[in-house]
Parts: C-alpha cells; sequence; structure tokens
C-alpha cells in the first residue's frame, strides 16, 4: 500500500507549514525489500517507502524479514506554487548518521538528491577527508565534483571531527574486506563503465563469497571471474 499526501488548497499553505505536519523522526517496522535506492517497511497495514544513502543500504541489504528501525527525516518534492508536493523520507540506522547526512546537505550545490547519491562511504570516512582536507576523495564521490568538494571542507571543515572519530559498526558481510576498499573498488567499476547500480550488483556477488581481499586487484579479480562464469 502506498502511502500519500493530498492538500486540498496548497497556494494557502507554505512548504514549511507542511513540512511540519508530516515529521517523523523514528520508524520501525519489518523489512520487506532494499533496492537501490530505498527500502520497504511493513507497519500495520502500511508500507513505507524509505529511501537510503548507499552506506546504509550494505548494512541493511541482509536483513530482510528483521524488523529495524531507522533514524528519519522527510522532505516534500516538487514546487509549492505548482501544488505539486510529493513528501519522501530518508532512513538511516543510527541518529549520528542522520546528523551528519543534514550538515552535508546544508553546502550549496549539494541538496538531498545529491547527497543521497554521494553517499556510498561510511559517515566516518566522509567526514574524515573532510577534516583532511582531502578534496580529490570527496570530488571522487558520485555528483560531487572539485568546486563542489572545496565548499565542503570550507563549511563543514570545523564541524566534523565527532563524525570522523566514529566506530565503524556490525555490517554483515560474508567476505572479509574493509569498507574502504569496497568504496575504493565501486569507484574503480565506475570509471571502467559500470552504472551505479550495475556496480552495487557486481560488488554484492563478490562479497557474498566467503573470501579475504587485501586490495583492489583480487577484489576486482572475483568480480570478473563470477561475471565471466555467468
Amino acid at each position: 500500500m502506498s502511502f500519500r499526501i493530498q492538500v486540498s488548497e496548497p497556494a494557502e499553505l507554505d512548504a514549511d507549514t507542511i513540512h511540519a505536519w508530516i515529521m517523523i523522526t523514528k520508524i520501525t517496522g519489518k523489512l520487506l525489500s532494499v533496492s537501490d535506492d530505498y527500502l520497504t517497511l511493513a507497519i500495520d497495514a502500511f508500507e513505507y517507502q524509505v529511501f537510503i544513502p548507499e552506506f546504509a543500504r550494505r548494512q541493511l541489504q541482509n536483513r530482510l524479514g528483521e524488523e529495524i528501525s531507522l533514524h528519519t527525516i522527510d522532505y516534500l518534492e516538487g514546487n509549492p506554487m505548482q501544488g505539486r508536493l510529493v513528501p519522501r523520507m530518508i532512513g538511516f540506522t543510527g541518529e549520528i548518521e542522520r546528523e551528519f547526512f543534514e550538515l552535508f546537505c546544508s553546502v550549496d550545490g549539494v541538496g538531498v538528491k545529491k547527497a543521497l547519491r554521494a553517499m556510498i562511504r561510511p559517515v566516518r570516512e566522509v567526514a574524515a577527508a573532510i577534516e583532511d582536507q582531502d578534496a580529490k576523495a570527496l570530488a571522487g564521490l558520485p555528483g560531487i565534483g572539485p568546486a563542489v568538494a572545496e565548499r565542503i571542507i570550507a563549511k563543514l571543515r570545523r564541524k566534523v571531527p565527532k563524525f570522523a572519530l566514529l566506530v565503524a559498526g556490525d555490517e554483515p558481510r560474508a567476505a572479509e574486506v574493509e569498507q574502504d576498499l569496497v568504496s575504493e573498488t565501486y569507484e574503480v567499476l565506475r570509471q571502467l563503465g559500470h552504472t551505479e547500480s550495475d556496480a552495487r550488483r557486481l560488488l554484492d556477488a563478490a562479497l557474498s563469497a566467503k573470501k579475504k581481499y587485501k586490495d583492489v586487484q583480487s577484489l576486482l579479480e572475483t568480480i570478473y571471474q563470477q561475471s565471466h562464469a555467468s
């Protein structure tokens, strides 16, 4: 069942007023499905679509059928002047991840959609890159170029130390591999011409194997061996 909100007279309501009506900060339900960009939660008679960044997808993709809780933010997508506003919800496994995402979105030229696409690395890694003023690493995130990377550093460098100190969570994965290695391999696959969804699919298949990966090359070898075998 889909969830919709209709406003009969949008011209009399501004976006901030409507946003206050639909604010949800936490949601708990049974995880029904996980796609590239969102997951579906079942709560009583309703099914809710919750958008998630890539790093959260990796944490949750092996928990189908379980009850999970997400710390959420919501926003309205569309043009209030045209009366076409669609409520969207974004979920995170922890409050501090949600806090970082909102901070990241505050940078001029980023915004919610770009931030969702860019966050393929865990919060601690992105925060560390900002703190270290590593513009090259930030510019390599999907949708973030050199100019935006510099703006991110300029605005957030003094605000991210606590996020850079985050301890890595228990991320379910059969293969023994560091998250930064996964991120680097993802970026290589994108550079080789794979789409975002195809790169995710290839990585997921390789990580489901019970292997140890010491570097990007060994992970890529498994990916292409599996690809040729299929």
